[in-house]
């Protein structure tokens, strides 16, 4: 087959694939320049919540009343078949706490973390490597301001487990690496991949969207010259 009669049964599949899936496309380009269009705190409200000064939580007639006077938050949970308190004080230091007996208990170090990872996730017995990481240098794949030991699987799932808190934080997987660099190129935001609203993605979006309507409304024109050359 000579190039030129492909070339053009390929630009007769490419007019009735722009029939196709010209709408979904103008539709797609349109709700996501609408979606970008605005940053997401201000989609959420976030905005219009006014500035509280904290307070402590006060815990009265109970052992943990005098374990942090400057309480923000408290959560319990069964950890090693007891009841332990995460106490987060106002300046963001958690402690876990017996709730029996209100004694601080230490923080996770590596081989609990890797027993922690072996009893909850599948395949956690087949540890690479264990790694911890201060609060303020976690990868870019965990996101939040907290210590953590990085178990890292032989499959490459990464599993980080709060080293204040001694629970499992996050689970990351390869595909889920793989998912968030997409994530990333998909919002033009490959440092944080959290940014969903700013100069550049807008200004691509509107062109995608300019583009795809130009596009689909020069199909009804091909159309009209066949037409045309068909009668004439």
């Amino acid at each position: 087959m000579s190039a030129k009669p492909l070339m053009k049964r390929l630009a007769k599949w490419h007019v009735w694939l722009g029939w196709l899936i010209g709408v979904p496309i103008v539709m797609w380009t349109a709700t996501g320049l609408f979606m970008v269009s605005k940053p997401i705190e201000e989609v959420r409200g976030t905005h219009l919540r006014l500035l509280v000064a904290e307070v402590p939580l006060v815990i009265a007639d109970s052992p943990l009343a005098t374990a942090d006077a400057q309480l923000k938050e408290m959560r319990v949970t069964m950890q090693d078949g007891r009841a332990v308190a995460l106490l987060t004080s106002l300046d963001g230091t958690i402690t876990r706490v017996d709730v029996a007996t209100g004694t601080a208990l230490p923080a996770i170090d590596a081989a609990a973390a890797r027993a922690l990872v072996a009893e909850r996730i599948v395949g956690g017995d087949a540890v690479r490597s264990v790694t911890l990481f201060a609060a303020d240098e976690v990868p870019v794949e965990f996101r939040r301001p907290l210590t953590v030991w990085q178990v890292a699987l032989d499959d490459g799932t990464h599993v980080y487990i709060g080293r204040d808190t001694g629970e499992i934080e996050a689970v990351r997987t390869s595909w889920w690496r793989w998912f968030d660099f997409m994530w990333g190129l998909h919002i033009m935001d490959l440092s944080d991949r959290e940014d969903t609203s700013h100069p550049t993605l807008i200004t691509f979006a509107s062109l995608s969207l300019l583009g795809s309507l130009f596009g689909f409304i020069l199909l009804f024109r091909r159309r009209k010259v066949r037409e045309e050359i068909a009668t004439s």
